[in-house]
């Protein structure tokens, strides 16, 4: 009985080393697969996604004041076409 103790204690002890193992390679895969992803990612010159939104929104104000200056030329020229 105290054979069969000592082999489970023993076999116990095997698998906690192995899982501990086996989490540590899962961490360093994990992490080299990171550092690949990011090292791929930085290679392509990709936008940052703030830099995205804030020349967005600049395109969007500069759109609005073309639509607006585009509608005072229009009113302008109109304007003139009456006049003569």
């Amino acid at each position: 009985m105290t054979q069969n103790s000592k082999l489970f204690d023993g076999l116990g002890r095997v698998m906690n080393e192995a899982a501990g193992v086996a989490d540590g390679v899962r961490r360093e895969v994990e992490t080299a697969v990171k550092s690949q992803a990011q090292r791929f990612v930085a290679d392509m010159d990709l936008v940052k996604r703030e830099d995205f939104d804030a020349l967005r929104e600049l395109v969007q104000v500069q759109g609005e004041e073309i639509d607006a200056l585009r509608k005072e030329l229009a009113a302008l020229k109109g304007g003139k076409a009456a006049k003569a």
